[in-house]
């Protein structure tokens, strides 16, 4: 039951951010005189529509996108009248070109001449077509600001969770040290007398409340003892440690090994005390929501750089033996998936508890969000990043000419991109497939 509810939470959530993503296109498109005959969330069949004006809202049968219609996205072939455009090319593209261009103008009817999409400013076009994108990242704005002001973010914190007993000489090359022998030297923090549970308070004659400080102060002061205030059982108690440079892994800000071309994990020389955080809910102040959303755009951002070697990954594990990487890109199942495990306890919320597992899949839809945005930012067709590069280029053509002092070079002609959009498109479908299946027989395991 809190499985089915989890999946049904995380439906509902895409729904919602999609029927604000094309709000985000419509309002903007009616605010600029522009006609919109429809406003539909999903595709295929149409399970429900009204009519109020001049625009006919709906739902479709599969909800997994949506879109509004605007007359005229595309302007007539240069040279040709715009009420009567004739589909005159031979070629196979070309034709399809000229289709598309006729089917853009078949809707604009008496008096609705300029209120075509392609006759709009460059400012009004990038209003339009940024909308939806902005839309998807106002919500995931507000979703994160929300759970990391009122409710908490995981955080590393100076309260020490484990104490290691020896430095071993293995760690250079092991992200889990092996077992001490009578040969390891004593870890300083050990040998200071550390526990679990201690939160230090200072270090080194300065205060600190991150992990983050505590590490920047270890780490260059390798044989030089370090004054350590600390808070056990509500009384401070003042230590002295040593840390002693060893050789340790670098690792990413997922806290995975960083390995060389030979596969060998990378190492650095830096003061090691021999202790570890606590992760901890810690409330953030707004001025942190800037940061964490930043984060997470360019990690998003780095995924889709890295689409193509991902989805070679994502097809080995599908079909042959390979593990699934836990940062591959996931389908709508996929993250149902995910959803209902978070709901039914079989992976742990933020901070524990009944109320962390709905903060975990609002923090899910925040990603999902995140993901829309940036995804729906690529400048390839039919993504609005297409449509505003059009727009731009538009823009750029005409500032070009006017610096030269030439006539004004008109329009650009989207429709030429159309061959890039259909591939586009079957590349997106293929995809899709792709990931449904490899979310099916081998799922992303967190």
């Amino acid at each position: 039951m809190m499985y089915l509810l989890g999946v049904l939470v995380i439906v509902l959530g895409v729904a919602v951010s999609i029927a604000l993503h094309e709000l985000g296109h419509l309002l903007p498109a009616k605010r600029f005189g522009l006609k919109v005959p429809q406003y539909m969330i999903g595709f295929g069949p149409t399970i429900w529509s009204r009519r109020r004006g001049e625009t006919e809202y709906g739902v479709k049968a599969i909800p997994l996108g949506g879109y509004i219609r605007m007359i005229g996205m595309f302007p007539p072939k240069p040279g040709a009248d715009p009420t009567q455009l004739r589909a005159s090319s031979t070629g196979r593209f070309s034709q399809l070109m000229d289709q598309a261009r006729q089917d853009s103008l078949e809707e604009v009817g008496p008096g609705d001449e300029h209120r075509v999409f392609y006759k709009l400013s460059v400012p009004k076009k990038l209003v339009i077509m940024l909308g939806g994108p902005t839309m998807n990242l106002l919500i995931a704005i507000v979703l994160v600001t929300g759970v990391t002001t009122l409710y908490g973010a995981n955080e590393l914190t100076p309260r020490i969770s484990s104490v290691s007993q020896c430095v071993t000489v293995q760690t250079a090359g092991a992200v889990v040290p092996p077992a001490c022998t009578a040969k390891d030297p004593v870890a300083p923090a050990n040998k200071a007398g550390l526990r679990p549970g201690d939160r230090i308070l200072s270090i080194g004659g300065r205060q600190v409340s991150t992990w983050d400080e505590v590490r920047a102060i270890v780490r260059p002061s390798g044989d030089k003892p370090l004054a350590m205030v600390i808070q056990r059982d509500g009384a401070r108690v003042t230590l002295t440690a040593t840390p002693i440079f060893t050789d340790v892994p670098v690792l990413t800000d997922q806290g995975e090994p960083v390995r060389d071309g030979t596969g060998r994990v990378r190492t650095e020389r830096v003061g090691f005390m021999g202790f570890s955080p606590s992760m901890e809910l810690v409330r953030q102040p707004v001025t942190a929501v800037p940061g964490i959303i930043g984060t997470q755009v360019a990690q998003t951002a780095g995924v889709i750089l890295r689409i193509p070697q991902k989805m070679v990954g994502i097809a080995q594990a599908a079909f042959g033996s390979g593990e699934r990487d836990k940062y591959s890109p996931m389908s709508v199942v996929g993250v149902g998936r995910v959803a209902g495990e978070v709901a039914d306890g079989q992976i742990s919320g933020l901070g524990g508890g009944g109320m962390s597992k709905l903060v975990t899949l609002l923090m899910l839809i925040a990603s999902l969000n995140i993901a829309l945005f940036v995804f729906n930012l690529v400048p390839l067709l039919p993504l609005d990043g297409g449509h505003a590069a059009g727009a731009l280029w538009e823009g750029l053509k005409r500032r070009i000419a006017k610096l030269r002092g030439r006539p004004n070079p008109g329009y650009v002609d989207v429709a030429k991109a159309l061959p890039i959009a259909y591939a586009m498109s079957l590349a997106l479908i293929g995809m899709s497939v792709l990931l449904i299946y490899a979310d099916i027989v081998n799922p992303v395991k967190l």
